[in-house]
């Protein structure tokens, strides 16, 4: 994986103890049924997914891979996600029902165990991943009918029932398996940028400039744009304004958008 731009002074990792993934869909120049995909003109046009790492205690994105809803931008997101919270496990996982979460998930937190050799005379078998006993991994399934939610159901992939109840009474904001946050801030990103809207004629004519505002609108979010929920009293009867950066200890005030746009980088492996 390329090597990513980040401050060069800010404390990495983010207080991040839990994580909500998802995919978002938006299309460049038209959407997937009128690509013909042997005509050269319609590559990087189609369906643009983003696939999304939140932090729904500081409602931080600490994550975005935009792409294919395939299996290489599910471990993308995974592995950006992992790298970026300094590898440590988290206390809750949960994402929508969609299987390439589980692979990605086990190879990014997996343990590697390389069975012993038996003495027969056939191959042996070869290392693979198991969870760790901390890993706690959840999904949300939604069942419709005629394009209505009929019924949500959950299942426990990672984990027991007792370590998701742990989990759950530990969080600040989640009491129940749920995507719910990310979801909400799925629909704050599309009315920021204006080319993911729904029904309406705008979307991105150059896969590139789509990109660019792929990265921009939710980064951003995290250090100019302070959210209402995370206001802290002062004890005099005002609060406190917090951008998620802020509440995930990244920053220690409200950036302006020229601050964050100008302030120097540096390349970290």
């Amino acid at each position: 994986m390329p090597r990513r731009p980040t401050t060069s002074w800010s404390p990495f990792p983010p207080l991040t103890t839990e994580v909500q993934l998802d995919e978002k869909w938006a299309y460049v120049g038209k959407k997937e049924e009128n690509c013909d995909r042997s005509d050269p003109a319609d590559d990087h046009k189609g369906d643009y997914w983003d696939h999304v790492a939140l932090d729904p205690e500081h409602r931080l994105v600490v994550a975005v891979v935009p792409g294919g809803r395939d299996v290489e931008g599910t471990a993308a997101l995974v592995d950006e996600f992992r790298r970026r919270t300094g590898g440590r496990t988290m206390r809750l996982i949960t994402s929508d029902a969609y299987p390439a979460y589980e692979t990605a998930i086990l190879d990014a937190y997996g343990e590697t165990v390389v069975p012993p050799r038996t003495g027969k005379p056939s191959r042996p078998k070869g290392p693979y991943k198991t969870p760790p006993a901390d890993l706690v991994y959840a999904t949300v399934e939604k069942v419709r009918k005629k394009g209505r939610v009929v019924e949500i159901l959950t299942h426990i992939v990672f984990g027991t029932i007792a370590a998701v109840a742990a989990a759950l009474k530990g969080s600040r904001v989640s009491r129940a398996i749920n995507t719910s946050f990310l979801e909400r801030q799925n629909a704050t990103d599309r009315h920021r940028n204006a080319r993911k809207s729904r029904k309406t004629y705008r979307f991105s004519k150059d896969w590139r400039f789509h990109e660019a505002a792929t990265y921009f609108t939710p980064y951003s979010y995290n250090f100019c744009r302070p959210v209402r929920t995370l206001r802290e009293p002062t004890g005099d009867g005002h609060y406190l304004k917090r951008t998620p950066a802020m509440a995930a200890g990244l920053a220690d005030h409200i950036w302006t958008m020229t601050e964050w746009i100008t302030l120097p980088v540096v390349l970290r492996g």
